[in-house]
């Protein structure tokens, strides 16, 4: 850990669907973190969590109630700081099932997150996986966490572009479409949405990656690059000008590059991240290079935000082969990330 990330605010991590796994990694997490740091705060209920802790056999991480986040930082290499959400004490330990009934619960852990964060107190958002039925249930009206985010964030005042990238060892994909049937992607695949998530992912590798002049590569969406419009148009036509737009625009883009050759070793040496047709397209390699510590970054908000490339894994909650890789990563990219946008303002 850097001078920088020793002397900052902890990192806030949300609780996550209280049925599911997220709880219980947290645990490992801190006992693998707890030296070495980064120092973070785990906002959820104080009693669900020693519950949970004891019911999963790893009651022996000791946990510290903190009333305000700032004395995560002193209390971290001794214990697992836990911030309560006022109002949601007790919830019930019902480890597999998501009920709409902890929805508010689960939603005041994110609104807290990104409230201490957008303020200083927080170095920067990590959260755990929703259950979004779960959510939906409740009356929750955005499409998923990330719109949550945004929303948050633009209600605080600011500017929110939300960009889902993936990261792995030495690999950052962005998917320009994301929850989107395969059938229906050229469809919704636009050369606008390319542009604006190119001119996002350029900004955020810079502001949050240090990286000084990125490198971006485009991946194309049909076979060997539609092989000059013989397997689809769409590179010629929605791609190729997209590109053009970013290279005017001061950034080192390139492509379209077949996807079948563009995330082996030596070409993934070549840039510095990938903006992807798809979700598969995305997803694949950074899961393939790294399944188990795979992290989901979101760009374009005006906070650092990561979490566990997995979802709740409601099977796992309270027992079985659990792995809490994604999830340290998250946490350790997270407070790399908002080390880099410190030592840029300074």
């Amino acid at each position: 850990m850097s001078a920088m990330e020793e002397h900052a605010p902890p990192l806030a991590l949300t609780m996550g669907e209280p049925g599911g796994v997220g709880l219980r990694l947290a645990l490992p997490a801190w006992r693998r973190l707890h030296r070495s740091g980064p120092a973070f705060c785990l906002l959820a209920d104080p009693a669900l969590l020693r519950a949970r802790a004891a019911r999963c056999g790893v009651d022996d991480v000791p946990l510290r109630d903190v009333t305000d986040i700032g004395q995560a930082a002193r209390v971290f290499r001794d214990a697992l700081p836990v911030l309560a959400l006022s109002g949601y004490e007790n919830l019930p330990d019902r480890p597999g099932e998501a009920r709409p009934d902890t929805a508010a619960a689960v939603l005041a852990a994110i609104d807290n997150a990104v409230a201490l964060t957008l303020r200083g107190a927080a170095s920067g958002v990590v959260t755990l996986p929703i259950q979004k039925e779960a959510l939906y249930a409740a009356g929750f009206s955005h499409e998923g966490h990330t719109d949550h985010l945004a929303a948050l964030a633009r209600q605080a005042g600011h500017d929110a572009t939300p960009v889902m990238m993936l990261s792995a060892a030495d690999l950052r994909t962005v998917p320009v479409t994301v929850h989107v049937a395969l059938a229906d992607v050229p469809a919704r695949l636009s050369e606008d949405a390319i542009v604006a998530q190119g001119r996002v992912l350029a900004r955020d590798l810079n502001r949050f990656f240090a990286v000084g002049h990125p490198r971006i590569a485009v991946a194309a969406l049909n076979p060997h690059a539609g092989e000059g419009g013989r397997m689809g148009s769409e590179e010629r036509t929605i791609i190729t000008p997209a590109i053009e737009r970013l290279k005017a625009a001061g950034i080192d883009a390139t492509g379209p590059h077949p996807a079948d050759t563009l995330f082996h070793e030596d070409a993934r040496g070549g840039y510095d991240a990938c903006l992807c047709m798809y979700h598969d397209q995305a997803l694949i390699p950074v899961k393939t290079l790294d399944f188990h510590g795979g992290v989901n970054v979101t760009l374009g908000l005006p906070f650092v935000r990561t979490s566990p490339d997995h979802g709740t894994a409601l099977d796992l909650a309270a027992g079985g082969a659990a792995r809490a890789d994604s999830l340290i990563n998250a946490l350790r990219l997270a407070a790399r990330m908002a080390a880099a946008e410190r030592a840029r303002a300074s």
